[in-house]
């Protein structure tokens, strides 16, 4: 097991970076929100709280919860432009100063596509780099599901993805950071797990990771010691 102060040199030698994003690269948890714009808000969050601390499949969690929610195509388009996700402080600094070191910054998480790509958007961050989910809809617009087939759609998925990014880039060190337990499990094949705490803190979590920081200041000074 990596020590602290190894942990910190593979930070700041990475050839990749992976966000979480719910409740890291941005300040809410974008299903709760959902849930909320549709008027199912409360029995959702209590879904989520449940699946983030790892006590349910996340599969089984995602299922439940968007066959409450059923969104709709015009619904998930309205809350992005009424209530755009609000990154977290210091995400922007902290992205583009791994972008000017010629890190690769992957957004990998269990939300949703469209969301995510928003966020992508605002962070210089290609789409291609977005791997999420994907809900499907049928041509009037009402809720089809989602694509089960999509790695993030299941415990373990960020795993999955960062083991696919390693051997179609041939990343040597890839870290991960994120605020839940399917961030920590992505760790291996990542070679590094930060914990983060800024908006909402996971006792599981805290506990178990190594490095917990609570404010991304603390890894852009990381990379300023270099």
């Amino acid at each position: 097991m990596a020590s602290l102060m190894e942990m910190k040199e593979i930070f700041r030698s990475a050839d990749a970076v992976c966000f979480d994003v719910d409740s890291t690269v941005i300040r809410e948890e974008g299903i709760d929100e959902l849930a909320k714009f549709c008027g199912v808000g409360d029995a959702v969050a209590e879904m989520t709280r449940r699946a983030m601390g790892g006590t349910v499949t996340f599969k089984a969690a995602l299922t439940a919860r968007l066959g409450l929610i059923r969104p709709s195509y015009e619904q998930v388009q309205k809350l992005i432009s009424d209530n755009p996700p609000e990154l977290t402080p210091g995400i922007r600094e902290l992205v583009s100063r791994l972008h000017q070191r010629g890190v690769q910054v992957f957004l990998v998480s269990g939300g949703f596509q469209s969301i995510v790509e928003h966020v992508a958007l605002q962070l210089n961050i290609p789409t291609a780099n977005v791997f999420a989910n994907r809900l499907k809809f049928y041509f009037n617009g009402e809720y089809a599901g989602f694509d089960e087939t999509q790695p993030t759609a299941e415990s373990g998925g960020k795993g999955k993805v960062i083991a696919h990014l390693k051997q179609q880039f041939q990343f040597k060190k890839v870290v991960m950071i994120g605020d839940g337990a399917t961030d920590m499990e992505a760790c291996p094949p990542g070679d590094c797990f930060i914990g983060f705490g800024g908006n909402v803190i996971r006792n599981q979590v805290k506990e178990k990771a190594k490095w917990y920081i609570t404010h991304f200041d603390e890894l852009l000074k990381e990379l300023e010691e270099r």
